[in-house]
C-alpha cells in the first residue's frame, strides 16, 4: 500500500488553513469533476480530491494524518504503524464500511473502522452533546490488579486563524481490573457539551495493551516465552518464571523439548472466568566458546547415541 499526500493532491502547503483548503478543493472540483472535465482520467483524480478533502477539512481526521505522515513521502511504501491513533480524542467513531470503500485502501486502513457518528436530539432548542472516543495504551498489570491512570489525550481544534491545532488534557482514569483488550471504559459527561442546555456526552476509552517484549494476549489468555537450559528440559526443574504481576514458580518436567507448552490456569487476565497463562520453553544452548564446553560437547556427542534427523524407526 502507498502512503498519499493528501497536502500533494490539493496543491496546498501543510500550514494551509480551513479556508484555503476548501478554496483549493474548489478549484480542482472545477477543473477535474467528471461531468464538466474532458481529462482522461478525470473520475480517479476527482476521487483523490475527494479523498485528500475529506481528511484535511476535518480538523481531527487532519491532525492524526499530520503527525502520522512526518516520516513519510507520496508513494512510498507504508503501513499503519501499531496504534498509531492512540492518545487522540474523536467526535463519533469514524465511517461505515460502505463510506470507506468510496476511497482508497490508504484510506480505509486508517480512518475505515468504527460506526458512523452519532447525534442525539431532545427537540428543536435542546441537544444532548456527542459521545468522543479515543484509543489508549495500558500496561498489561492494570488489567490484573486495576489501577487508577492519569490519561494524556490529545483534541484536535481549529483556531482563530482557521489552522488545525491540537490541545492536550489530562484525566484521572480508573482502570477496572480485568479490562480486555478492545473494551471500552466509559466516562460520563466527558463528552462534547450539550446543546440549548442539553446534557453532554459521554467519553469512551477503547482499552489496548502497550507492547510487552515479554507476553502477548488473546482474549484472557496470557502468553509467555521461557528459556530453559538442557538439563532443565532433559532432567527437569522448578525455575522462576514472569507473570505480568510478579515471578512464580513453575515445575518443568523431565524430556521437555522447544515449543512444549505448560498451563498456568487462572493465571490470566482475571475475570468471571479467567484466563490462564501459557509459558512456552525455548531450550538455549550455552555456547561453546571455553575449552571445557568444547569438551563437554565433544563427550556427549560420543556417549550420546542421538540424531536429531534420524527418522523415527529408521
Amino acid at each position: 500500500m502507498e502512503f498519499k499526500d493528501y497536502y500533494q493532491t490539493l496543491g496546498v502547503d501543510k500550514t494551509a488553513t480551513v479556508e484555503e483548503i476548501k478554496k483549493a478543493y474548489r478549484k480542482l472540483a472545477r477543473k477535474y469533476h467528471p461531468d464538466v472535465s474532458k481529462e482522461a482520467d478525470a473520475e480517479a483524480r476527482m476521487q483523490a480530491i475527494n479523498e485528500a478533502k475529506e481528511v484535511l477539512s476535518d480538523p481531527e481526521k487532519r491532525a492524526a494524518y499530520d503527525q502520522l505522515g512526518e516520516d513519510y513521502r507520496a508513494g512510498q511504501d507504508f503501513r499503519p504503524p501499531p496504534d498509531w491513533d492512540a492518545g487522540f480524542e474523536f467526535t463519533g467513531r469514524g465511517f461505515e464500511g460502505a463510506e470507506a470503500d468510496e476511497f482508497s485502501d490508504f484510506f480505509a486502513n486508517l480512518f475505515g473502522q468504527g460506526g458512523r457518528r452519532e447525534r442525539h436530539g431532545r427537540g428543536d432548542y435542546q441537544r444532548r452533546g456527542e459521545d468522543r472516543h479515543a484509543k489508549v495504551l495500558i500496561d498489561l498489570a492494570d488489567a490484573y490488579q486495576g489501577a487508577t491512570r492519569t490519561i494524556t489525550l490529545q483534541v484536535p481544534q481549529v483556531d482563530a486563524q482557521g489552522r488545525v491545532v491540537t490541545r492536550e488534557h489530562s484525566l484521572s482514569v480508573k482502570i477496572p481490573k480485568g479490562v480486555k483488550e478492545g473494551q471500552h471504559v466509559r466516562l460520563t459527561g466527558q463528552g462534547s457539551p450539550g446543546l440549548g442546555g442539553g446534557p453532554p456526552g459521554d467519553l469512551f476509552l477503547e482499552i489496548h495493551f502497550r507492547p510487552d517484549p515479554a507476553f502477548r494476549v488473546e482474549g484472557r489468555d496470557v502468553f509467555a516465552s521461557v528459556p530453559v537450559t538442557p538439563w532443565e528440559a532433559a532432567l527437569g526443574a522448578s525455575i522462576e518464571t514472569p507473570t505480568p504481576v510478579g515471578p512464580v514458580r513453575l515445575k518443568v518436567p523431565a524430556g521437555s523439548q522447544s515449543g512444549r507448552r505448560l498451563r498456568l490456569k487462572g493465571r490470566g487476565i482475571p475475570g468471571k472466568e479467567p484466563g490462564d497463562l501459557y509459558v512456552e520453553l525455548t531450550v538455549v544452548l550455552p555456547p561453546a566458546d571455553t575449552d571445557k564446553a568444547r569438551e563437554l560437547y565433544a563427550t556427549m556427542a560420543r556417549e550420546l547415541d542421538f540424531d536429531p534427523r534420524r527418522r523415527r524407526g529408521g
